[in-house]
C-alpha cells in the first residue's frame, strides 16, 4: 500500500451505491436535519450495505466488493455514541480486508473519517459472503446469515420518477432516492431485528480521503 506523502495516511477512493433500512417509521429525518432531529423511535437502528464499482486504498483494488454494516445510534446521529460493526466481501484479499476496515472504522479519515468521531464502540470486522443485486430498480443485500435486506425506490406523482432528496449536505453524498424496505431482517452481534416496511435509502457514492472532499 502506497501512503500519502502527508501524515502517512493511505490514499483511498470509493466510488459505487449505498443503501440503508433504519427502524424509522418514516423517511429518516437525519438526512435533512443533519442529525440534529431524533430519530422517529427515539433510537436508530440500522443496516447498510455498499456496493463498490471502483475503489482502492492505496495500491490495493477495492473494484467489485460489498461491505455490509450494522449502526446502533443512541438518539440523535450529532451527539455519537454510535456502536458498529462491519462485514467485509469474502472475495477480498487481505490488503484490501485490512483497507476497507480502516475505512468503514473511520480511521482512514476523508468521507468516512466522521465515523472515528461518532462511534463509540466498534464491535468488529468479520469476513461473509456478500451479494449486492440490483434488478430493476430493486436493490437486495445478503450478508451471510447476518442480514437479509431488500429496498424499493418510493414512487413520486410523476410517472417513472422516484422521490429523492436533492442538493443536501448528508455525509453520504447530496442526492437521497427515498424507500422503503420489502424486508430487513438482520442477527448479529445480539440484534434481532425486523424492519420490513420502514424507511430506507438509495444513494450514489462517490468517497474519497484521507482529505475530506469538497
Amino acid at each position: 500500500m502506497s501512503p500519502s506523502p502527508k501524515g502517512g495516511m493511505t490514499p483511498w477512493a470509493i466510488k459505487g451505491e449505498l443503501i440503508l433500512n433504519c427502524n424509522c417509521t418514516v423517511f429518516c429525518p437525519c438526512v435533512v436535519s443533519l442529525g440534529k432531529h431524533p430519530p422517529t423511535e427515539g433510537v436508530c437502528q440500522a443496516w447498510s450495505g455498499v456496493r463498490i464499482d471502483e475503489g482502492h486504498y492505496g495500491d490495493s483494488d477495492l473494484s467489485g466488493l460489498n461491505v455490509g454494516l450494522l449502526l446502533e445510534i443512541p438518539g440523535m446521529m450529532a451527539r455519537g455514541g454510535w456502536k458498529a460493526a462491519a462485514f467485509i466481501d469474502d472475495r477480498a484479499d487481505q490488503a484490501a480486508y485490512l483497507g476497507l476496515i480502516e475505512i468503514f472504522s473511520g480511521r482512514a479519515k476523508g468521507t468516512t473519517g466522521l465515523f472515528k468521531i461518532l462511534v463509540s464502540e466498534f464491535m468488529g470486522a468479520e469476513r461473509q459472503p456478500i451479494t449486492y443485486e440490483n434488478e430493476g430498480k430493486t436493490r437486495r443485500l445478503t450478508v451471510g446469515k447476518k442480514i437479509a435486506g431488500e429496498v424499493v425506490p418510493v414512487k413520486g406523482k410523476r410517472e417513472g420518477e422516484d422521490i429523492v432528496a436533492t442538493n443536501t449536505e448528508y455525509w453520504m453524498g447530496p442526492d437521497i432516492t427515498v424507500a422503503q424496505a420489502n424486508r430487513g431482517r438482520v442477527r448479529a452481534y445480539g440484534r434481532v431485528w425486523d424492519f420490513e416496511g420502514r424507511s430506507a435509502e438509495i444513494c450514489q457514492i462517490d468517497w474519497s480521503g484521507p482529505e475530506v472532499p469538497r
